[in-house]
């Protein structure tokens, strides 16, 4: 039986591509291990797929002063030795990583003992992590045209994200009946990323009464951000969605989101008009900056910036989305970088294959 080491960890972002390409290994007939961290958030996600997971030590490599820069270069090196004795017991033909740095000591390890590694980098340009791994990789597919630029030469793969094929199969229906919105008016969904941005959620309860005229909004806001002081028609906010998230994006005909690379290659894959406020740079790396314009250019998204907002443009811009909303479906229509699953899976089993030579 062929073998793959799927590897990632730290948010959902560097998890749930793994977990999208599940039912293509399987029925490809790979035999699936997973490494994670020892209690890492992706250790409860992989688990309750029934796959089974090993955790090792790993540690994150800053680029500013931390107390655990002397103490987290020492973790990975434990990550390393520990990720190489399971690669030697397992012998896989290929790992695959999503990144992270619990990935580093997987990938460098499978590197130096000649396996196949697959990595995939989700922003347009790339995290520490990752960089680290590149010379170990035999192929990195990524999700923009832009990153190309920022890769190996001849390592570079436009894929675009592996989406979870449950998320393609939404019912507007059952999205209908779980929200009690109506079929009659269309739907804004605004989703905050995994643990809500408290930015977006003020700029939209902000315009509600105004905006409630017009459309209905399904509000994501994160855990501890639901206002129960809201009750208004037309109007519903959920701390966290799981099961029903499928249903909940067949219903919007909208989608204000913030710019990480899943959510919105997600967004693209189910076709959805959207409005992408990423996070500013002063409190992150620039990352979903770089992704929300990309997507801008190729005219996907329409792009606010947090520090701009006022009630009047986001109101303003809603309601010329949506206005325009055909011509955004077009565009995206035309996309190649859709869904990465089927692509991705073509790499691996090359890679597989070319082990066994």
């Amino acid at each position: 039986m062929k073998k793959i080491v799927l590897t990632g960890g730290g948010t959902a972002g560097h998890v749930t591509p793994n977990i999208a390409l599940l039912p293509g290994l399987k029925a490809a007939g790979f035999e699936v291990q997973y490494i994670g961290s020892y209690e890492g958030m992706e250790k409860g996600l992989i688990e309750k797929e029934g796959i089974p997971y090993s955790g090792i030590a790993t540690g994150k490599f800053r680029r500013y002063f931390d107390l655990k820069n002397f103490t987290d270069p020492f973790r990975v090196i434990k990550g390393y030795f520990e990720a190489k004795k399971f690669i030697r017991t397992y012998q896989p033909d290929v790992v695959f990583s999503k990144g992270g740095f619990v990935s580093v000591p997987v990938v460098v390890a499978a590197g130096k003992m000649k396996i196949p590694v697959i990595i995939h980098e989700s922003d347009m340009t790339p995290g520490l992590a990752n960089k680290i791994c590149f010379p170990y990789a035999t192929k990195v597919c990524c999700n923009f045209p832009e990153t190309a630029a920022y890769l190996p030469e001849g390592k570079a793969e436009l894929t675009g994200s592996p989406i979870r094929k449950e998320l393609l199969e939404g019912d507007r229906l059952s999205g209908l009946r779980f929200t009690g919105l109506s079929a009659n008016r269309p739907v804004l969904m605004v989703m905050g990323g995994s643990s809500g941005s408290k930015a977006v959620n003020a700029a939209l309860r902000g315009i509600l009464p105004e905006l409630l005229k017009e459309f209905q909004v399904i509000h994501l806001c994160g855990k501890g951000n639901y206002d129960d002081s809201i009750n208004l028609e037309g109007y519903c906010q959920y701390e966290y969605i799981s099961e029903e998230l499928k249903d909940l994006l067949a219903t919007a005909d909208l989608v204000l989101s913030r710019a990480g690379a899943n959510a919105i290659c997600e967004i693209l894959a189910l076709r959805k008009p959207n409005i992408l406020i990423p996070l500013p740079a002063a409190v992150s790396r620039g990352d979903q900056i770089l992704n929300a314009k990309s997507f801008e250019k190729q005219g996907f998204s329409c792009v606010l910036e947090e520090e701009n907002i006022t009630n009047d443009l986001l109101l303003s811009t809603i309601r010329q989305v949506y206005a325009q909303r055909s011509q955004y479906i077009e565009k995206m229509e035309q996309s190649s970088q859709s869904n990465g699953v089927d692509r991705i899976l073509q790499l691996i089993e090359e890679c597989a294959a070319s082990k066994k030579k």
